[in-house]
């Protein structure tokens, strides 16, 4: 497809993904003012919490990550994001936040971690557009931070990231990152002017970024504040081009991925990304550049990306920006609508259907 064919864009982009993405600097920044506006009734323990855990799945969990990514170097409590049924043992107590993030509010693990919580006696904080969280939530008499948004999870990472950092600063867990936050989202408005549809192959990054991923199995490589964002550019590969991928973090991945270099011919049809950003660690940004010379030894494809921005968190968000745009042009590229994902719902349904 000829990614400068905006007629056919729209056509195949049938209920704008393409506008999700290009509304994410004024989502993030109406999560951070939603978030410093929601009530805090029911967390007066603020400054007795010992530990935090973050209960989600997809868009919700990923949302997460990027928060404990970026407090991890100032949040005076350990973080914990939990993907799953339950809660862990030592999840017990009115010294332990639990936060239950669910876009929708019917996330059946989320619930289940919010049900165990309940029942361990753990300070509760639901997030959601509304659902069975909500409900359980309020007749639990737990405070709910609720936000109107009617488009697919993954489309809502603004909000489930913006309403999270609101909490953890309300809450006198981290300094106050709002300054912060506004260059990111002006940063992130100026990166995009590159970026978008209207802008030929030629100048536009990201189209040519998706150009290189066609026809290819895709991995993405990142490390510290750009770990999970690695994760959230595998995720919009394979939820909006219907295309596989995985992401690797370093330098967990020097001391065991490295190693299946060894024998290429299996990978001779991938495509691998190395993010990059000013605000690694030296020795991060070593073992990046060494590790892609690896692949291009070994007779790879490879590229990478570097991070724009002076913060942390710009870099974090303008990397992820790019990422998105960049996904959506490989859906574009292999014809899909970047929207539905039939085998997320069909999964879901099966397992309903086994209750």
């Amino acid at each position: 497809m000829n990614l400068d064919d905006l007629a056919l864009i729209h056509k195949l982009d049938a209920q704008d993904m393409l506008g999700e993405i290009d509304n994410l600097p004024a989502q993030l920044e109406k999560a951070w003012e939603l978030g410093m506006q929601q009530p805090c009734e029911g967390l007066e323990l603020s400054q007795g919490f010992s530990r935090l855990l973050i209960s989600g799945m997809g868009g919700s969990a990923i949302g997460a990550d990027l928060v404990s990514a970026y407090v991890a170097p100032v949040c005076r409590v350990p973080l914990v994001v939990h993907r799953d049924y339950g809660l862990p043992a030592w999840a017990r107590g009115a010294e332990t936040l639990v936060i239950a993030s669910s876009h929708s509010g019917n996330t059946e693990e989320t619930l289940d971690s919010f049900d165990a919580a309940l029942e361990a006696g753990c300070t509760l904080l639901a997030v959601c557009t509304g659902g069975e969280l909500e409900e359980r939530a309020r007749a639990a008499g737990v405070p709910v931070w609720k936000f109107e948004h009617k488009g697919q999870p993954r489309a809502a990472v603004g909000f489930s990231f913006g309403l999270l950092l609101a909490a953890f600063a309300r809450l006198g867990l981290i300094p106050n990152p709002e300054k912060e936050l506004l260059e990111t989202v002006t940063g992130m408005r100026s990166a995009q002017e590159t970026l978008r549809a209207n802008i030929l192959v030629a100048q536009n990054p990201a189209k040519r970024m998706a150009g290189q991923l066609v026809g290819r199995w895709v991995n993405i490589y990142g490390a510290g504040i750009l770990a999970p964002v690695a994760r959230r550019w595998k995720g919009q590969v394979n939820e909006l081009a219907k295309a596989g991928a995985g992401f690797e973090v370093l330098p967990e991945a020097d001391h065991n991925a490295l190693a299946g270099l060894e024998n290429p011919d299996v990978l001779m049809q991938t495509m691998t990304i190395f993010l990059r950003a000013p605000s690694d660690h030296e020795r991060n940004r070593l073992r990046a550049d060494l590790t892609r010379q690896a692949f291009m030894a070994a007779g790879l494809n490879n590229d990478v990306y570097e991070a724009k921005g002076e913060s942390r968190l710009a870099q974090m968000w303008t990397t992820l920006h790019f990422g998105d745009y960049t996904a959506f042009y490989l859906a574009m590229a292999y014809g899909m609508d970047p929207t539905p994902v039939e085998a997320l719902q069909d999964f879901k349904a099966a397992m309903k259907a086994a209750r």
